[in-house]
């Protein structure tokens, strides 16, 4: 990983778009396809300004078609091209499931070695406000289940970057989810060519007292407990896991043997999320070091409701996960 010392401020948007170029620039089996990805500049302004550089051949703006055009991907993906399918919402995806999970998950093993399906599905993940119920759901458990599948969730403009770069250049199909309501969200990112792994989490806050596990835009949320423990006295050390498949094991399991105390914050329904496995490899690995029972801070097990007061009870938020702390430490 080859980092310059230079850096400066980029929003996510910008980030995830700079990804792209730089890779696009770099080989040219990479493209991008997705509805209003070209002659609208994407429907976040993702890839804004790509179309003009690499032409409608390799920035394809496609009918409202997920099943067909994320097909069309896996098979230009086993014929030695890299695509990058650009979902509007990943909610929209669930029409492609049968491509991505029957398919270019598949395609390595079904092929006997055979065929590689080196493709990147990306698009927003999660709540994004109120937007209701079919427009919300949080998807990184559904396709880290499959067998074959990488899984990459995180908002920090940097990792964004870096992990994109590794996704187009990886021979495995790849997950991409990015968050609707942070594309604006911005941080400081290298200048000059670099990568970040796939697999490997990132400690965002140290503490000594209790561990929070999370991702996307709930480290957002996580830190900002972490900053509202502090002044109580209680040190909360902030995992981001970044990947949700390959799962960084180590990096919980150790931060965990030092804390002795594990909240696990995550946006999706709390029945057989990244939460559970998140605590049974907690369980199987520090079981001996646990101090108290790790507890889960997810959201609403229900689908989310339109009205603001429900988007508000339904996830979680900064109290919530202060209180999950606070129950695991025996704290009032």
């Amino acid at each position: 990983m080859k980092i310059s010392i230079m850096a400066r401020k980029l929003a996510l948007r910008d980030a995830l778009r700079e990804a792209m170029i730089e890779e696009m620039r770099r080989d040219d089996k990479v493209f991008l396809m997705g509805e209003e990805v070209a002659q609208y500049n994407g429907a976040y302004k993702v890839s804004k300004g790509m179309l003009d550089e690499f032409g409608a051949q390799r920035v394809i703006d496609t009918p409202i078609a997920e099943l067909g055009f994320a097909g069309i991907g896996v098979g230009a993906a086993m014929n030695g091209l890299r695509p990058i399918v650009e979902f509007m919402t990943w909610n929209f995806a669930i029409l492609a499931f049968d491509q991505i999970v029957n398919n270019a998950a598949k395609t390595l093993s079904q092929s006997a070695g055979q065929y590689n399906c080196p493709i990147v599905f990306r698009g927003p993940s999660g709540s994004a406000g109120q937007l209701a119920q079919q427009h919300s759901q949080t998807f990184e458990s559904w396709m880290a289940n499959t067998p074959g599948l990488k899984v990459i969730s995180c908002i920090d403009p940097a990792d964004a970057k870096g992990l994109l770069k590794s996704a187009i250049r990886d021979n495995d199909p790849v997950c991409m989810m990015e968050s609707e309501m942070l594309y604006g969200y911005e941080g400081e990112v290298p200048e000059g060519e670099y990568l970040v792994p796939i697999g490997k989490a990132a400690v965002r806050r140290e503490g000594t007292d209790v561990t929070i596990v999370t991702y996307n835009k709930m480290i957002l949320v996580a830190l900002q407990a972490a900053e509202e423990l502090a002044k109580e006295g209680i040190s909360a050390e902030v995992i981001d896991l970044r990947t949700i498949r390959p799962l960084d094991r180590q990096t919980i399991v150790e931060s965990v043997k030092k804390t002795n105390r594990c909240v696990v914050v995550d946006e999706a329904w709390p029945f057989a999320g990244v939460s559970s496995e998140v605590a049974y490899e907690i369980q199987k690995s520090a079981f001996d070091y646990l101090d108290a029972p790790v507890i889960r801070v997810n959201s609403a097990d229900t689908s989310l409701g339109y009205a603001p007061t429900l988007v508000e009870e339904y996830l979680p938020n900064p109290a919530k996960v202060i209180r999950a702390v606070k129950e695991v430490s025996y704290a009032k």
